[in-house]
């Protein structure tokens, strides 16, 4: 059962890479598009959005390997295999979008003191095709794994792209509208927000797993409570860790005080069961102690 699970995670994981690969290849190609036409116009919105999708292209590509890298198996140096490179990236790619909306702002700012003229055609009909762009590379990763971290950080790149392009357009339209130049500042500033506020989510996220914290949905208390209620035989648990290496393969030791009676086998393998069904955890280290007897230290590996 858990070689099935780990065969489906990295074709999941094979196809993911060749959604990032497609978003990547969209998005560079219409950044060049988008850097000429912010230029020609003066749109600090299509340029914002061009300096966010130069980056997002890199971000992708970064996913991209990332995802790769971390469907080969584990070796004898990396015992747990290349799980966390995917982690490692989406984090990076956090902390990208902090600089990404941190820049926006300080160009809106520069914009709110001296408006500059800007050519609302130009600026709506690529911002038009931007949208185009931006809504196919959603739609693409979209249909990805909902559990990845990586993932997540590139949809969260390409969305920060959209959410852009969809300013540049409404921009676009006040200005060739009514001549009013400050909004397109102001909507670059919503923008920045927006990104801000995924980016804040994305970095706590993987920065949790990173630094090995247990995960949201578990309690190491709740943990040891069910454990000891559920398993007739076991008097108690403590020293609770747990941690994730990825987003789906959860990892536990603890130490299980055993009656003297109890069949240890029969606890272990119940242990095996609760742990797995109820907390998602296929990995389990106990160190045995045997209640009201000298203890003894036997690990057992649960895997």
């Amino acid at each position: 059962m858990h070689q099935d699970a780990h065969h489906h995670h990295h074709h999941g994981a094979g196809a993911d890479s060749w959604r990032l690969a497609g978003a990547a290849a969209i998005t560079g190609l219409f950044m060049i598009v988008e850097i000429v036409g912010g230029i020609w116009s003066g749109s600090l919105t299509l340029l914002a959005d061009a300096g966010h999708m130069f980056t997002d292209f890199a971000a992708l590509f970064l996913a991209f390997l990332a995802q790769r890298i971390a469907a080969r198996p584990a070796d004898w140096k990396w015992t747990y295999g290349f799980d966390r490179v995917s982690i490692l990236v989406a984090f990076v790619n956090g902390l990208a979008l902090f600089v990404i909306a941190g820049f926006i702002v300080y160009e809106a700012i520069e914009r709110f003191l001296a408006p500059p003229e800007i050519a609302g055609g130009l600026m709506l009909v690529v911002a038009a095709i931007g949208l185009v762009v931006n809504l196919v590379s959603f739609l693409m990763l979209h249909g990805g794994s909902r559990d990845s971290l990586n993932m997540r950080g590139a949809l969260l790149h390409v969305l920060g792209d959209l959410l852009g392009s969809v300013a540049a357009i409404i921009a676009a339209i006040v200005i060739m509208a009514t001549g009013w130049m400050p909004i397109d500042p102001l909507l670059s500033l919503l923008v920045a927000v927006i990104i801000l506020k995924s980016a804040a989510m994305l970095v706590r996220d993987s920065g949790r797993i990173l630094l090995e914290g247990a995960p949201d949905d578990l309690d190491r208390a709740d943990l040891a409570r069910h454990l000891v209620a559920t398993l007739p035989g076991l008097d108690d648990v403590h020293h609770v860790h747990v941690w994730s290496i990825s987003e789906s393969r959860r990892m536990a030791t603890f130490h299980a005080s055993i009656d003297a009676n109890a069949d240890a086998e029969e606890v272990l393998e119940g242990i095996r069961e609760e742990m797995r069904r109820n907390f998602g955890v296929d990995h389990v280290t106990v160190e045995i102690e045997m209640s009201g007897t000298p203890r003894k230290r036997a690990c057992a590996d649960c895997t």
